[in-house]
């Protein structure tokens, strides 16, 4: 048993301790008994109350006598005896439960809506009936007036299953997607849907019509205007009596409706913003409210809201069920226990487990802890964007941790202060959800950039296309998958969060490293768009620049030889990320000294006058197709056919020696086809031998394999010839003898 006081309230966890293994023999049981003391104080309360892996549900019989729970693994129901404090019978399902009702005062009828669409009505034999619905359910209720089971889940339809007769009636048809919860009122028997888009209504049985709409969604935000960006949905529904009515909703909160208003008379908010599973209104004086979430069960006053105590478990809780007429509570929750809790404060134990209030008080090991339900905690920040940032300091806020406490109250009316249009924002946002949801019928442009990110997912489609467009060329290209495809980044463009901000400072660092998708692109347009011939290389149309040449001609700096060197790409990107730091830094810190200054701009200018100097050598080849003949019929003019000859012309002189040798043999060729026409020198005279260099064919990868090959041959071989074998050696019994 463990004992945690809250605001001066003691609640007692009955299924805290060890437990001890079922295969252990009696004489060894009793002495881990005298051994552990743990063991010893523990309390079973109910024996083998518990699941294999997880309980879903857990229900209490009219008659109070009989726990129903469910849970996995196989999914599967049993039942307790209280009276007997054991466990009555368990039966195994085909699907696992999502919601139970007993339908008789004891175990003897009950009905089963569980995953799959399957619904299973069972009896005190056994499985009794199954059935299906055409979706799937997430909500029952029972009406006990005309024998309806009714179901709600993803649709707009509220199904109807008789089981006086056995047969499915007319759906009743809302105006909701799709429905989360329902409940029956027990004295007038009004039914209550609760929607997913935060709307309850409430329809008559007795007509078969919607009688009435609550917007809870708007009441819940007008309270936290700070949660415009969600809308909430209705989780939980739960009547008291025939007037009084809770509404959870998926952001935390819970509405108190007298059905006769359509506006709450109380709203009480859990702090958390996780969907409110469970309703429990508490008999007894203290008119106390039971609200349970994944994380905590709080019960507070439904007049005025005032916080009672709280109870929080190691394990996501998933439904509370409070014994009647009683403090005692039994929780589902995600471990293989069933919780049990009880709070004397709140009410007796139950007449078959009285001897609690006897023994609770001497074993108690307290844990003390104080919940503040009517503060809200804040960060510096967020106060600072408040305007309440000259409240430090005084009794307003409370520091704890990393930020403050302040008052609910006080929060909303500077929410409001500050965020004065909050409220014409949602509203804005949900008319425009509404004319975007009527237009879907209408015919759309189909277009395949999303909503965010349209540049980025842009770039990915062109890279895509290169990609597709290269692997048709049969060229060896790495696979690189798109995100666009991939359902695991999908939120990148649908989620306005993840817009990418090019204002922003981590963008304007990162810009020089993301700049290289696009710096290919960009020199293959400039150089397609730029006319001026001045920009243009010596003979573009006859020499394409080599690269692979270009590369190998590197610097012999020490560096260069130790590290290897970086092409112009490499470095033009880590300067181009220097001056975005440097940039940056003298942003933030614009009170440095001048003598700083002074010296960066030094640095920087012999930095540019180093660059200037080194000349970057730049080689070409004859692109395909093209000789060196159409080289002299470039340089050739009509009016001076020798002017390409002429010593002062900048483009023979850019020329390499070989090529100057070519046109000079050329010209000396046309010179004597010219004499010997004229009968000079004639066509057999001034014969000239001429020859061209072969150029050194390079290795083959195959030939350097195979000499490599044969050199590891030979390295074997001479190691077979060095080793010593043992095969024939004798050795002698007796060394010493």
């Amino acid at each position: 048993m463990q004992v945690a006081e809250v605001n001066d309230i003691k609640t007692y966890n009955l299924s805290q301790g060890k437990t001890i293994p079922e295969w252990l023999s009696d004489r060894k049981r009793r002495l881990l008994l005298k051994k552990n003391v743990d063991l010893r104080r523990r309390i079973q309360l109910i024996q083998d109350f518990d699941m294999p892996i997880v309980s879903n549900t857990v229900n209490i019989s009219p008659d109070g006598q009989y726990i129903i729970a469910s849970g996995v693994y196989k999914p599967r129901i049993r039942c307790f005896d209280v009276e007997q404090l054991a466990m009555k019978f368990e039966r195994c399902l085909d699907s696992e439960v999502i919601k139970c009702i007993v339908l008789s005062e004891d175990y003897g009828k009950l009905l089963l809506l569980e995953a799959d669409r399957w619904v299973e009505i069972h009896s005190q034999a056994g499985f009794y009936f199954k059935t299906r619905l055409p979706k799937f359910g997430r909500d029952l209720a029972y009406n006990y007036a005309t024998c309806d089971a009714l179901f709600v889940g993803n649709s707009s339809e509220i199904y109807r299953l008789n089981l006086s007769v056995g047969t499915f009636l007319k759906p009743f048809e809302t105006n909701c997607l799709a429905l989360n919860a329902i409940s029956i009122n027990p004295e007038h028997n009004l039914i209550v849907v609760g929607s997913q888009e935060g709307f309850v209504e409430a329809w008559d049985p007795r007509v078969r019509e919607r009688v009435g709409t609550l917007d809870c969604a708007l009441e819940s935000l007008r309270n936290d205007p700070n949660k415009v960006s969600k809308i909430p949905s209705i989780t939980s529904i739960k009547y008291r009596d025939g007037l009084t009515m809770g509404v959870g909703t998926s952001n935390g909160q819970i509405l108190l409706y007298d059905i006769r208003a359509n506006k709450p008379f109380l709203n009480k908010d859990h702090m958390y913003g996780l969907p409110i599973k469970t309703i429990e209104f508490l008999d007894g004086p203290l008119n106390l409210v039971a609200t349970l979430d994944s994380k905590i069960i709080k019960l507070w006053n439904r007049n005025d809201g005032t916080p009672f105590t709280a109870i929080q478990a190691d394990n996501d809780l998933n439904m509370l069920a409070a014994y009647p007429d009683s403090g005692m509570m039994f929780v589902a929750n995600e471990s293989p226990k069933i919780l049990t809790y009880y709070i004397p404060a709140v009410g007796p134990a139950p007449k078959w487990c009285s001897f609690l209030d006897r023994i609770t008080e001497e074993l108690e090991e307290s844990t003390e802890n104080v919940i503040y339900d009517d503060y809200k905690f804040v960060t510096e920040n967020e106060l600072e964007e408040l305007g309440l940032s000259d409240l430090i300091g005084t009794n307003l806020l409370r520091a704890y941790m990393h930020g403050f406490f302040i008052d609910m109250r006080l929060y909303r009316k500077a929410l409001e202060i500050s965020k004065p249009f909050v409220y014409e924002e949602y509203r804005k946002q949900k008319i425009k959800e509404k004319i975007d949801s009527e237009r879907i019928d209408r015919v759309q442009i189909t277009d395949e950039l999303p909503k965010v990110n349209r540049s980025l997912a842009e770039k990915l489609i062109i890279a895509e296309k290169e990609h597709e467009e290269k692997k048709k060329q049969n060229k060896t290209v790495k696979y690189k998958p798109n995100p666009l495809k991939d359902n695991r980044f999908s939120a990148l463009f649908e989620d306005p969060n993840f817009e990418i901000d090019e204002t922003s400072d981590e963008f304007r660092l990162l810009n020089p490293v993301l700049s290289r998708l696009t710096k290919n692109d960009s020199k293959k347009s400039t150089i397609v768009d730029n006319d001026d011939e001045q920009t243009k290389p010596i003979y573009a149309d006859i020499f394409e620049e080599d690269d692979v040449l270009n590369d190998s001609i590197s610097s012999d700096s020490d560096e260069d030889l130790m590290f290897g060197r970086k092409n112009d790409e490499e470095e033009d990107n880590e300067d181009e990320l220097k001056n975005e730091h440097k940039n940056f830094s003298n942003t933030d810190d614009d009170d440095d000294d001048d003598d700083n200054y002074v010296d960066d701009n030094k640095h920087d200018l012999e930095k540019n006058k180093l660059q200037k100097r080194t000349v970057k050598t730049k080689l070409y080849h004859l692109k395909s197709g093209k000789t060196y003949d159409d080289l002299y019929s470039h340089t050739k003019n009509d009016k001076n056919p020798n002017h390409h000859n002429d010593g002062n012309d900048q483009q023979v002189e850019r020329q390499t020696f070989e090529q100057r040798l070519k046109l000079v043999e050329k010209e000396n060729k046309n010179n004597r086809l010219l004499q010997g026409s004229s009968g000079g020198g004639g066509i057999n005279g001034n014969r000239i031998m001429t020859f061209v260099p072969k150029q050194q064919r390079k290795t083959k990868t195959d030939e350097e394999q195979n000499v490599n090959n044969n050199r590891q041959i030979e390295h074997r071989k001479q190691r077979k010839k060095l080793v010593r074998k043992t095969t024939g050696l004798k050795f002698n019994k007796n060394v010493f003898g």
